[in-house]
């Protein structure tokens, strides 16, 4: 049977419309179960730490649970690939940083996505430089000058922790001993919060770290020393009495960290708008401030905790790193 003209084309675009409409009522009814933030990093690291945080305040913006989920492994990449296979419905949210979602595209041959084609960006969060620090029994010198010294005199005896090959943190240390010209051992884990957990035992002796994991180390124990933030200023909430790596005498080695969340390829604009809307508040909540600066962290301006500044910070990184980790042959197989 052959049906009219104008009938067939109004059933046509009838159906054409259908996934724009049952995805804007998707997006009306969201969140209607618990939503799972996945850390691609161990528990007690810098991104376990931020992620609990968010989602404490998140939860109540949300009216839902929010759990967080640790896949921990291949610096990031492995915690990162779950995300990505996520249905995009704004449920599974990645929560990274410059470490799995700007450095592993360039020392990760092999990886089974795309950095900024695979991903829809949510918020920028937060931004805290790293630490250069050492254990404080295994390694003698007290200032930052003594110790690219003693390790020049020791080369390849010393051991130096990241959260794994290819992380952002492993990457520091490579260029840190590109810089000043001195030979270190690799040891790999799973994310800071073990490695930490070594160099505060002795089991190794040095870390190129986020304040979150080392300042309290550093205070409360006394079981690391802390040499120089990599930053070009002093970090007046977390860590004052810390000189810089200006001041130190190692100019120009300004490594910072910063977080932000992703969702996969493919989810409703509503949803990544709903998903954007509970991290500001979270952010803008004074409770969850404090403790985000009792953490270390600087938050970034309300204007820049968008789903564009995301994306154009992670493009600007990955401009600065990948040139500098390929000519360094910074390279994981």
């Amino acid at each position: 049977m052959r049906l009219p003209r104008r009938r067939f084309l109004r059933l046509t675009a009838g159906a054409l419309a259908l996934p724009a409409l049952s995805r804007a009522a998707f997006a009306q009814t969201y969140p209607s179960k618990p939503i799972t933030i996945v850390v691609p990093f161990a528990a007690g690291g810098s991104t376990d730490v931020i992620g609990r945080i968010l989602a404490e305040r998140m939860r109540v913006s949300l009216g839902q649970t929010v759990i967080i989920e640790n896949v921990t492994g291949a610096g990031g990449t492995l915690g990162v690939g779950r995300a990505v296979r996520a249905a995009p419905d704004g449920y599974t949210i990645s929560l990274g940083q410059n470490g799995s979602h700007v450095i592993t595209g360039a020392t990760y041959s092999n990886l089974s996505y795309d950095l900024l084609t695979d991903f829809e960006p949510v918020s920028l969060l937060v931004i805290s430089p790293f630490v250069i620090t050492a254990n404080r029994k295994s390694v003698p010198p007290n200032n930052l000058q003594e110790l690219i010294a003693w390790l020049k005199a020791n080369p390849g005896k010393v051991t130096i922790g990241n959260a794994g090959q290819g992380s952002i943190t492993h990457v520091a240390g490579l260029v840190f001993q590109d810089a000043t010209g001195t030979k270190l051992q690799s040891v790999p884990y799973r994310g800071t919060g073990p490695a930490m957990q070594d160099l505060v035992a002795g089991q190794i002796d040095m870390m190129i770290s986020d304040p979150i994991t080392a300042m309290p180390q550093a205070r409360e124990g006394g079981a690391i020393k802390v040499y120089a933030v990599a930053s070009p200023t002093r970090q007046k909430l977390s860590a004052p009495e810390v000189p810089t790596v200006d001041e130190a005498g190692l100019p120009g080695f300004h490594i910072s960290l910063w977080h932000g969340f992703w969702v996969p390829k493919g989810t409703p604009k509503p949803i990544i708008e709903r998903i954007n809307a509970a991290a500001v508040d979270a952010l803008a909540d004074p409770a969850t401030r404090a403790k985000l600066a009792d953490a270390g962290q600087e938050i970034f301006p309300r204007e820049q905790q968008t789903p564009e500044a995301l994306r154009a910070l992670q493009k600007s990184e990955i401009g600065k790193w990948w040139p500098i980790i390929k000519a360094g042959n910074f390279k994981v197989e």
